[in-house]
């Protein structure tokens, strides 16, 4: 469960620490460059990837405060 929280927190850092993947013009989108329709589509997959990730802490920490029988409750 942890391993799949870091990979949704790690997947954004990733996509934009790799320049070469999207420096570039083409394809443009409605007119805007790829560059820059690239770079703000992550931004809703960032948030929807921190919203997974925050949701599947909360799911762990229950799970595991469960096991030890709600005793940090």
């Amino acid at each position: 469960m942890r391993v799949v929280i870091a990979l949704c927190l790690i997947a954004p850092f990733v996509a934009m620490l790799w320049v070469g993947s999207y420096a570039q013009t083409d394809p443009a989108f409605i007119g805007i460059p790829f560059f820059y329709w690239y770079q703000m589509a992550w931004v809703l997959i960032s948030t929807a990837l921190t919203m997974i990730a925050f949701k599947l802490w909360q799911r762990d920490q229950r799970a595991r405060s469960a096991a030890k029988g709600g005793a940090s409750e």
